[in-house]
């Protein structure tokens, strides 16, 4: 039973060896055919024409697929929606605390009112209307006003008060960047401080006014003006012309101060505000604007003393 079987075994395997010739060309036809084979599961064609392998197209399309795959699609639309919702409130938060209209508000200038407000600033004494002027609740811009605050004047004169201060340490030579930046940032520093303390003093004394953050920094910044106008003289006429300089800008920005503040602080009067009787509370602002401006010949000795030798 077994010889049977084996010489059936012997038989057939012949004929598997027999099958060579017709199976080469069989097994050439059956390799190249196994590609189309592969694209008619779904593989782009054109790109295996291009002499790609294989694999590397299996990797191509899936990279194709995950832009069409709806899943993929909903998870970039939803990122995006996060973005555009964090875009939004980082935006809206800035807002709050800087508002580009107001910014530009605040340099809304021309040469007219730089010449006049540099004068009011120099001699306040002469100057009689000190009303902020209103158009439908919202008060007017510094060129059509020359009692609104503006920035322009604050930013030029710091600019002006920094190479000024280069320029008296070069003549002494003590010049340098460290030197220089140091007094740049005791002046930013100062400006600062000034303006927490007036927004300290107005919450702690419940004191309501339409004076906004950008008001102070304002009413603050005029004080490099007097500065300039100060080291000048100090450097022209020595010590003497110093405090003389001194002396006649610290008046003038007091007098400025007392009269800018007065319309803004005093008439926004609150009797019953923290159970407050309506004597106390005048007192209260008349303390925040005198000190304001008592302040300002402190800081302008200060920033300017050590420029002149």
């Amino acid at each position: 039973m077994d010889l049977p079987h084996h010489h059936g075994y012997r038989a057939t395997k012949p004929r598997a060896r027999a099958a060579p010739p017709a199976g080469d060309s069989v097994l050439f036809e059956d390799t190249s055919s196994a590609v189309p084979g592969l694209n008619s599961q779904g593989y782009y064609t054109p790109g295996y024409n291009m002499g790609g392998p294989s694999h590397d197209m299996q990797g191509g399309v899936g990279g194709s697929n995950l832009f069409t795959d709806p899943m993929a699609n909903a998870a970039m639309m939803y990122g995006s929606s996060l973005a555009n919702q964090g875009k939004d409130m980082v935006n809206k938060e800035i807002s709050r605390f800087m508002s580009m209209n107001k910014l530009k508000y605040f340099f809304a200038v021309d040469t007219r009112y730089v010449l006049k407000k540099l004068m009011i600033l120099m001699f306040p004494y002469t100057h009689q209307d000190w009303e902020v002027r209103y158009h439908r609740d919202t008060p007017l811009t510094p060129r059509q006003d020359v009692n609104a605050p503006d920035l322009y004047i604050p930013t030029m004169a710091f600019i002006t008060y920094i190479l000024l201060a280069g320029m008296a340490l070069g003549i002494q030579k003590r010049f340098s960047p460290e030197v220089l930046g140091l007094c740049a940032s005791t002046a930013l520093v100062w400006i600062i401080i000034e303006v927490l303390i007036m927004l300290l003093s107005l919450y702690l004394l419940t004191v309501h006014s339409d004076l906004s953050t950008f008001d102070l920094i304002a009413y603050s910044g005029y004080k490099y003006v007097g500065m300039i106008f100060t080291v000048l003289c100090g450097l022209l006429f020595g010590s003497d012309g110093y405090f003389v300089a001194l002396a006649w800008c610290s008046c003038a920005l007091m007098f400025f101060i007392v009269r800018s503040l007065k319309m803004k602080i005093l008439p926004s009067l609150s009797s019953d505000s923290m159970g407050m009787g309506p004597s106390a509370k005048p007192h209260f602002r008349l303390y925040i604007t005198v000190a304001t401006a008592v302040f300002q010949p402190i800081i302008i000795y200060w920033l300017t003393s050590h420029l002149i030798r």
